[in-house]
């Protein structure tokens, strides 16, 4: 079961803030509650909320101060304006200022639910159960993504073959499964074969199969992936690398739904459907003699472009959160989130190896995380200074000096004399420096088992 959402409420009337949070509480979501803009900003970095519903008009912080304070802070982190009735013209240019949404009280439950799993689904947090966009592992805000997913819906009932092509690791076997998935062979078997990772000689073997016999080690029958995936789905990942010799038994096979195990006499009848994907320009080989024309176009009747990551990088926040979120629990669960501004780098990163390279990269970064948070700096250490823009030295020293101060202060427990003498500062400085990168002593007083799960 997935960890609740995070929503840290904040409004200066008490009782209304109060009733707000049971109500929250009560549909399941984990609730922080402030009572003033300035509290919210000592507990927003040790809460780390997922959504944040702030009201609009606040004595000393009002509620657009505040927001600005949030997105420098946790850009990514959703903002819902609670207004009051003669407020709304200020809520609609809140609004285009980047506030998510606004909501007028008195505030009515339907549409405050509604408002809280839009929010929700832009973060990637929404509940599994009411996640748009959210294929057989894929999570996507992208218009071009939306778009691919649209038309794998229309083709994912029919037995054509399918052709999927787009650069290495941006998530062709995910989407090949997505198909699959859809497809009124889904409860059958999905079996991927890389046609590229295996030697030619062997290839054709692991495909047809073989009899006991038929070479120097068939010791047994064995009957080949054709016949594996029988009432589902033969994944042919990597096609463009299947030598020439092999790609006309190929073709045989398709145009004749049997194939014959090496060293046999006798045909098999098959029942799957095709999907294939390559990284490779199909059209230029077949000039350049090295892919059979014919076995094309019986692989290509419908074809998906995959884009690469840095062609939708407004879906690398939600990657990055849903990778931490799976390698945390299986590896490192006291790991919860990245800091300010850790994931703008994410996102300004290049990325040539996709998907797949932004997964290795968070899954290196929980693993090596030295505390809860993952920090701007570990990112940066973690995936390689020459993948981002090189920050001023005002920039680089002013995030050394915060996460030193946070790291000094998880070390002590949030005990600021500890970290003081640790720091070789005096324990007025130290207080000066927390309060210059608006650190709390409080957001570090962690429980003892909380603790242990971090280390």
């Amino acid at each position: 079961m997935s960890e609740a959402a995070r929503i840290l409420l904040v409004d200066d009337d008490q009782g209304f803030l109060t009733l707000l949070s049971m109500r929250l509480s009560a549909e399941g979501f984990a609730v922080e509650t402030a009572y003033s803009g300035r509290e919210c900003l000592q507990k927003i970095e040790g809460f780390l909320p997922d959504l944040v519903i702030s009201d609009l008009r606040m004595d000393v912080m009002d509620g657009m101060e505040l927001y600005e304070k949030i997105h420098k802070l946790m850009p990514f982190v959703p903002v819902i304006m609670i207004t009051a009735h003669g407020s709304i013209p200020e809520a609609v240019a809140a609004t285009q200022q980047g506030v998510f949404s606004f909501l007028p009280k008195p505030i009515d439950r339907t549409q405050l639910l509604e408002l809280i799993h839009k929010a929700l689904e832009q973060k990637g947090r929404l509940p599994e159960s009411l996640r748009a966009h959210s294929e057989a592992g894929f999570v996507t805000r992208s218009p071009r993504m939306r778009e691919l997913f649209e038309q794998l819906k229309l083709v994912a009932p029919s037995e054509a073959s399918v052709l999927i092509t787009g650069e290495s690791g941006s998530g062709k076997e995910l989407f090949a499964r997505a198909i699959h998935h859809v497809s009124s062979r889904g409860q059958g078997p999905f079996v991927a074969i890389n046609c590229g990772a295996i030697p030619a000689e062997l290839l054709e073997s692991e495909l047809f199969g073989h009899v006991r016999g038929s070479f120097t080690g068939a010791n047994k029958d064995h009957p080949g992936l054709f016949q594996a995936a029988r009432g589902g789905t033969l994944f042919l990942d990597e096609i463009g690398d299947m030598p020439l010799a092999l790609q006309v038994k190929l073709l045989r096979v398709l145009e004749e739904k049997t194939i014959r195990p090496v060293g046999s006499t006798l045909a098999v009848p098959i029942d799957v459907r095709i999907i294939s994907a390559t990284h490779r320009e199909l059209p230029q080989m077949i000039l350049d003699k090295q892919f059979r024309e014919d076995l094309y176009y019986r692989l290509n009747v419908i074809h998906f472009n995959l884009p690469s990551l840095r062609d939708r990088r407004e879906d690398i926040p939600l990657l990055a959160e849903s990778f931490l979120r799976d390698v945390a629990a299986k590896q490192k669960p006291g790991v919860r989130a990245f800091a300010a501004g850790a994931m703008e780098l994410l996102t300004a990163a290049e990325w040539p190896g996709n998907v797949r390279q932004l997964y290795n990269a968070v899954e290196k970064m929980v693993i090596l995380s030295p505390g809860p948070i993952i920090s701007a700096a570990h990112v940066r250490w973690c995936i390689g200074s020459e993948a981002l823009e090189t920050p001023s030295l005002a920039e680089a020293k002013n995030q050394f000096e915060r996460d030193y101060l946070i790291e000094t202060l998880k070390k002590t427990h949030g005990n600021v004399s500890k970290a003081a003498r640790a720091a070789k500062r005096n324990r007025t400085d130290f207080y000066k420096l927390m309060a210059r990168h608006n650190l709390q002593a409080s957001m570090f007083k962690m429980g003892r088992r909380e603790e242990e799960a971090v280390e």
